[in-house]
């Protein structure tokens, strides 16, 4: 069976956007961007809430961004190169290939789709990973935590759910920022 991998930048208090929705305070390195790619380049799926698909589907939809560099270029490939399935009540359409819309969040879809993946999926926004975390659908968390305290905003972990994780990965990258891969304790 598929993994359910919640992939998220957070800040060291742990929000994922300030109190104003910003999350300029999370621009890329180069190690970080070639890292990251390197991270979601074997993830088949990628289940997104609303506001987090918006934010990444101009890795499709603008081609100025990818032609920044190499480096830019190959997250853009990897991004378009997967399945998306973005979990919105409010988007008509999508702006991007390889994309459907499911209007809820059913943990027995999500459990059937990661029994027939052949490749792990990740899950990104907080309020969606949060229903996953709930309904125990989720394997592994990949954080990557920025080295900044916002004070407020949106929490990048639920609350109210108690999970033991294993620490399996960690190291340093560029400007201070720390990726720390855990898995869930069965």
């Amino acid at each position: 069976m598929a993994k359910l991998i919640y992939v998220t930048n957070v800040s060291l208090d742990g929000y994922i956007e300030d109190e104003h929705g910003r999350f300029d305070w999370t621009p890329p390195g180069d190690d970080y961007l070639a890292f990251i790619t390197d991270l979601v380049r074997p993830r088949g799926t990628y289940l997104y809430g609303r506001r987090l698909y918006e934010s990444m589907s101009v890795w499709e939809t603008d081609p100025a961004l990818a032609a920044h560099s190499k480096l830019t270029a190959d997250f853009a490939d990897v991004w378009q190169a997967a399945d998306k399935v973005v979990y919105s009540t409010t988007l008509d359409a999508t702006s991007t290939a390889r994309t459907r819309v499911e209007r809820n969040f059913d943990p027995a879809s999500v459990r059937a789709m990661k029994a027939s993946a052949t490749s792990d999926l990740t899950i990104g926004g907080a309020h969606l990973a949060a229903q996953a975390f709930q309904a125990g659908l989720i394997d592994e968390c990949h954080l990557l935590i920025h080295p900044i305290l916002t004070g407020g905003g949106k929490p990048g972990l639920p609350s109210g759910t108690r999970l033991g994780l294993e620490l399996s990965d960690s190291r340093r990258l560029s400007n201070g920022v720390l990726y720390v891969h855990y898995g869930l304790r069965t």
